[in-house]
């Protein structure tokens, strides 16, 4: 991280959202790139013991904002913290962790989260913190460092929590702030389940799917779906770039959906040859088959 130097953040520089909370820290310091204040806030934030659900769950909801001028937020911390960071770099998302301790490379915290800390950094991402840089963690640090976490957010969003933690607190402070607070329905069975539900009975948001996150985050229809589009094209020039002749070939006479007679009708070649090729453009998901009829994705 030596070549990511640890700077003040200008109040101006600062997400809006960090102007508003009435315990609003003095000074900031952060390594990366400055926030872009174009950007929503979501803030993710779930238990250090974590079920299989609730990765899974993390996943396909930042999967689903890929695209999206959304910038995740979380505190580099042992479970959902941290595979929400993750996540957000699979999926080509910004995303800015709050460690509890400054941000000196002798001291960032976890120790196991280093290298993901320097991934963040890689790729555009945040580190910041309102410590001097070589403060350690300490029980102490972890509440302030959850106040900014959900003062910069638009939105926090409870994958999973016990009904004491320190995700309900967090939860909490965002309602003190007057964010919009989301959390996922879980099993009446599984412990980690008891703190979302009880949020959502006490009127968070119950979140299903990304795009229940994108309405609670203020993006209308036209927006989300000229960000899809957006995104549909750069993955699919992406996936088209290597592409053998044929397979090219193919795809522009899919450009109105065909069966594979008409299709053979078009090229002059074998029609095994065709229908392996058709197979290995719907395995790179290029192509879809339906009642004997192939059109682009």
């Amino acid at each position: 991280m030596d070549d990511f130097n640890i700077e003040k953040l200008r109040p101006e520089y600062w997400p809006p959202g960090l102007h508003q909370i009435p315990d609003k820290p003095n000074t900031l310091y952060y390594r990366g790139t400055v926030p872009d204040l174009d950007q929503k806030f979501l803030c993710i934030i779930g238990p250090r013991k974590y079920t299989d659900y609730g990765a899974q769950v993390c996943e396909e909801l930042i999967k689903g904002l890929r695209g999206m001028p959304i910038t995740i937020v979380s505190g580099l911390a042992y479970g959902i913290d941290s595979i929400a960071h993750k996540y957000a770099l699979d999926y080509g998302l910004k995303t800015i962790a709050f460690p509890g301790s400054g941000l000196d490379k002798s001291v960032i915290y976890p120790r196991a989260h280093f290298n993901l800390a320097m991934q963040i950094l890689e790729s555009g991402g945040t580190l910041i913190s309102e410590f001097s840089n070589k403060t350690e963690a300490a029980p102490w640090t972890f509440p302030k460092r959850n106040r900014l976490m959900a003062g910069i957010s638009d939105a926090v969003l409870v994958i999973e929590a016990g009904q004491k933690s320190g995700t309900m607190i967090t939860s909490r402070l965002a309602l003190d702030y007057n964010r919009n607070v989301l959390a996922v329905p879980g099993s009446i069975f599984n412990l980690t389940s008891v703190g979302t539900n009880n949020l959502i009975r006490d009127g968070a948001v119950p979140i299903t799917s990304s795009q229940d996150i994108l309405w609670a985050l203020g993006f209308g229809e036209e927006e989300i779906n000229l960000f899809t589009e957006i995104e549909q094209k750069k993955n699919f020039a992406l996936a088209t770039k290597n592409l053998s002749e044929l397979e090219k070939q193919i795809l522009e006479i899919l450009s109105e959906p065909l069966n594979i007679d008409q299709i053979a009708q078009k090229i002059d070649l074998p029609i095994n040859v065709i229908i392996q090729t058709l197979t290995e453009l719907e395995m790179k998901n290029l192509i879809k088959e339906y009642n004997s009829i192939f059109s682009i994705i």
